[in-house]
């Protein structure tokens, strides 16, 4: 199997485990004629602790599940398609981090949803593409503007009159993905160096040697030798 297939592969399977678990939550909610809200996190509460973990794989409905299972996949796919070496890492930082920032800073409510992911796996790649001033990671920053450009506006309360959105998440992993950025900035994807920048490194050696070969076998004085007729 080529490598570039095997890649893209690999970079799949954890995104599908991922969505796979958040979807199997809800249908046991239908089926069970349970709730699990009450395991979303509750800032500066004891009990609201548990939702750090268990947040991110509660919806309170499909409308809700369904707008975040696409950007999740196809942002997670990314980030572990081109930062394989630390792509791992870079998730379970911003889903813990973004827990631990709602749980000390948001409104006192129950709060769920993979959305905070979300922002900080967007903010993460069109940052770190930034930074590292990499092309191909630059197209994906282009990528990630293009298609979720107005995610901005989701950390701003007084674009939710309602009480249901937690702006807190999103704005907790937005900030996430910009330190994390920073942070990885020298690990994760090199770029490529081909072989004929290597070639023009060593004619260039090359012709600069000659000249200074060249300079210091020159004798210092030059002798001339006059035949007598």
């Amino acid at each position: 199997m080529p490598s570039e297939k095997r890649k893209l592969i690999h970079s799949l399977v954890f995104p599908a485990i991922f969505i796979f678990i958040i979807w199997m939550v809800k249908f046991s909610e239908i089926v069970f004629n349970i709730d699990f809200k009450d395991l979303g996190v509750y800032p500066r509460s004891v009990n609201g602790l548990i939702g750090i973990i268990t947040s991110p794989f509660i919806h309170a409905d499909f409308a809700h599940l369904i707008a975040n299972s696409l950007p999740l996949f196809f942002l997670s796919t990314a980030l572990f398609y081109f930062y394989r070496d630390i792509a791992y890492e870079i998730f379970f930082l911003i889903f813990f981090i973004t827990g631990i920032w709602v749980w000390f800073g948001a409104r006192e409510s129950f709060h769920i949803g993979a959305s905070g992911i979300v922002y900080g796996l967007a903010s993460f790649l069109f940052f770190s593409g930034i930074i590292r001033r990499n092309t191909r990671l630059m197209g994906i920053t282009l990528v990630i503007a293009f298609l979720y450009g107005s995610m901005i506006w989701g950390i701003f309360p007084e674009f939710f009159p309602e009480k249901n959105i937690s702006w807190e998440s999103h704005l907790s992993g937005l900030l996430g993905g910009l330190i994390f950025a920073y942070y990885y900035r020298k690990q994760g994807p090199k770029i490529k160096k081909y072989d004929w920048e290597d070639e023009e490194d060593e004619d260039e050696d090359d012709e600069n040697q000659y000249w200074k070969l060249q300079s210091f076998d020159l004798p210092n004085k030059i002798k001339y030798h006059y035949k007598e007729k």
